[in-house]
């Protein structure tokens, strides 16, 4: 989600989820993802199941209901399936440490929440924007 938020962010310079993220040990978390899955569990919207991957446990969460992706523009759409085209085969941790490097999370304190204006400063390979000469 931190990608397909902050790649939004910078190309098109408003939110896709709104969501803040906080900066923890294993990465960017979204704050409130706890209480948004456990309502969608509750309208059965989505199931929890633990699963094995690689050798190591897993929580995963799949949907019990068809996605309505008329509710999204087509630069969102385009956004989280180039994020999930790149990561989709990507461990854990090897997530973790790349998001290590994104200097949104990098500059932001431990604990404290990421601020969206940094991706403007990121460098490749996380930025994500063409910028011409002219934008500043």
């Amino acid at each position: 989600m931190y990608f397909s938020d902050f790649n939004y962010y910078e190309l098109y310079e408003e939110h896709l989820t709104g969501a803040e993220y906080r900066k923890l040990p294993y990465g960017p978390v979204p704050q409130k993802l706890d209480s948004i899955l456990n309502q969608m569990i509750e309208n059965a919207q989505i199931q929890k199941i633990k699963t094995e991957f690689r050798g190591f446990s897993q929580k995963r969460y799949l949907p019990l209901e068809k996605a309505d992706l008329t509710k999204l523009k087509a630069s969102e759409k385009d956004v989280i399936d180039k994020v999930i085209a790149q990561m989709s085969d990507w461990s854990a941790n090897t997530i973790s440490d790349y998001s290590h490097k994104d200097l949104p999370w990098n500059v932001t304190e431990d604990g404290k929440n990421i601020g969206y204006e940094f991706a403007f400063y990121r460098e490749l390979p996380y930025s994500v924007r063409v910028y011409d000469e002219d934008d500043n």
